[in-house]
């Protein structure tokens, strides 16, 4: 059903794309050459009005650079001359995105562009009529972006049968573990292996030993992420990301959705967390710690992310050496919708917003000038075609991630020798409709439980936190936990998220 679905979406955009094409090159006749000529666009836009010169208005998530005035009028010269057009963007800070980014969307403010993803609730505002839809417009005016796309990434930017966003071109992967000092062990008899919890536990003593000054593992007020290693480790996979209480085993025929609590082993994972509060592996007042950076800053020894996390520390900080060991056992892609472009509802200039997607994605020189801004002012290029930011208080790579494209993509200067390889290795092992990579195209739409989800992550963070930290009795923690989030309704959200999942698995079929 997935495979006739999606040649039904494929077909209909096609068709509308040969409509619009019809339609468009017609006209009424009375076009001259001289009109038709400055139509087209190095885009490939086709009958794209370029007469009028626009400007186009963009929204992303992150803090402004203080130099993002340079790089934007460098920008804005080449869009002029290849687009007629401008671009404005207007950021929204981490500080107030939870609550402003939503309002974007219901403001009634005009704006044509802006960054989304799983995690802004990409799918529930489409289901809410955020987003125009996109079958003419996509395939009509970013012809070459469209075609890049992966039929995977079509299928995750379709809503109720339509597509409502530009899923990013460049593939990532749902590796996680740990983010660890190598330089630090040099002298000591630790035999370099980091792969299990034990090892981790020999390493973490071994630190504690020779370097008393430094916590041996990074953990701060964000929240333990020890919790998603072990459940990574289990191959378990949560239902969506920002909702750790829920999770499935995609090694199952039929994956059943299961509470946190109910997962195998998860005792014993607690009592050795507490064991490595005990041994001082972290602070006993870490979730009131505001300092999110102690491995960067050489106060940690141990970090939790994923291997780009690992990439960058490495390349901001040549002074330590670091390694990576991914905890997760099904490498998949992570969904293009992860990082997307949407073209607002309240969009004038939907057509030309598409074609500078479609130019930003396609052509190195626009794509340097937006992602990276200016060659000699805010970054650098070495021999290797490597890129650095010259001055990280002034310039940073866009915050439009969803413009990130493989091909354009640029090297950071210092990623690690072992990182291209690791991602190489990622892709080896993925196989189609296998595991994680089946279940990649699965959005749970959190829409009929807004409330609940809410409420659940809060009393998660209240309650397991400590737990995971050892800060409080296992057994009646646990109990108590549980307790809580069948109050706050994690019942209905386990049925709803089944549900979808069950509905999600009949469409493969």
């Amino acid at each position: 059903m997935k495979k006739n679905f999606l040649k039904k979406v494929l077909g209909v955009a096609l068709s509308m794309t040969l409509v619009a094409g019809t339609l468009t090159g017609c006209g009424s006749g009375q076009e001259t050459k001289e009109t038709q000529e400055k139509t087209e666009t190095e885009g490939g836009a086709g009958a794209l009005d370029t007469s009028e010169e626009v400007e186009l208005v963009m929204y992303v998530v992150s803090d402004r650079p203080a130099g993002q005035d340079a790089v934007d009028e460098n920008l804005n010269k080449l869009l002029k001359e290849k687009l007629n057009c401008t671009l404005k963007i207007n950021w929204i800070g981490w500080a107030e995105y939870s609550n402003k980014y939503p309002l974007l969307y219901s403001s009634g403010e005009a704006f044509d562009m802006a960054y989304s993803a799983t995690w802004l609730n990409f799918a529930s505002l489409a289901n809410k009529g955020a987003f125009k839809s996109l079958d003419e417009l996509w395939p009509a005016y970013a012809p070459k972006n469209f075609e890049k796309a992966t039929d995977a990434a079509k299928m995750q930017a379709t809503i109720d049968g339509h597509y409502y966003c530009v899923p990013t071109l460049l593939s990532t992967y749902n590796n996680y573990g740990l983010i660890y000092r190598t330089d630090i062990m040099e002298g000591t008899d630790w035999d370099g292996k980091m792969e299990t919890f034990e090892d981790v536990e020999k390493y973490c003593d071994i630190v504690k030993a020779t370097h008393p000054e430094m916590e041996p593992l990074d953990i701060s007020a964000s929240g333990p992420e020890w919790q998603n290693v072990f459940m990574f480790d289990q191959g378990m996979s949560y239902v969506t990301k920002g909702l750790n209480s829920l999770l499935y085993d995609p090694a199952e025929e039929k994956p059943q959705v299961k509470a946190v609590y109910d997962v195998e082993g998860l005792k014993g994972f607690l009592e050795m967390m507490t064991r490595w509060n005990e041994k001082g592996y972290f602070s006993k007042s870490a979730l009131s710690d505001t300092d999110s950076g102690k491995t960067a800053n050489g106060k940690a020894a141990i970090k939790i992310h994923n291997i780009d996390s690992y990439r960058d520390i490495s390349a901001q900080h040549p002074e330590y050496k670091f390694a990576f060991s991914n905890f997760v056992k099904d490498i998949a892609h992570l969904p293009y919708t992860q990082d997307c472009m949407v073209i607002s509802n309240t969009s004038k200039n939907p057509e030309r917003a598409l074609a500078f997607w479609d130019l930003v994605t396609s052509d190195q020189e626009v794509y340097n000038a937006f992602f990276y801004g200016i060659e000699g002012t805010s970054y650098e290029l070495n021999d290797k075609g490597q890129f650095s930011i010259t001055d990280p208080d002034l310039y940073t790579t866009s915050a439009m991630w969803a413009a990130r494209t493989d091909g354009l993509n640029l090297e950071q200067v210092g990623t690690p020798d072992d990182y291209q390889t690791s991602i190489d290795q990622y892709e080896s092992q993925i196989v189609d409709g296998k595991g994680n990579e089946k279940y990649t195209g699965f959005v749970f739409d959190t829409t009929a439980v807004e409330t609940e989800v809410a409420t659940c992550n809060n009393i998660y963070q209240q309650y397991f936190y400590p737990l995971v930290l050892g800060y409080t009795d296992i057994d009646s923690g646990l109990e108590e936990f549980e307790k809580q989030m069948k109050v706050a309704g994690i019942e209905k959200i386990q049925e709803e998220a089944q549900r979808q999942l069950d509905e999600y698995i009949a469409g493969l079929e």
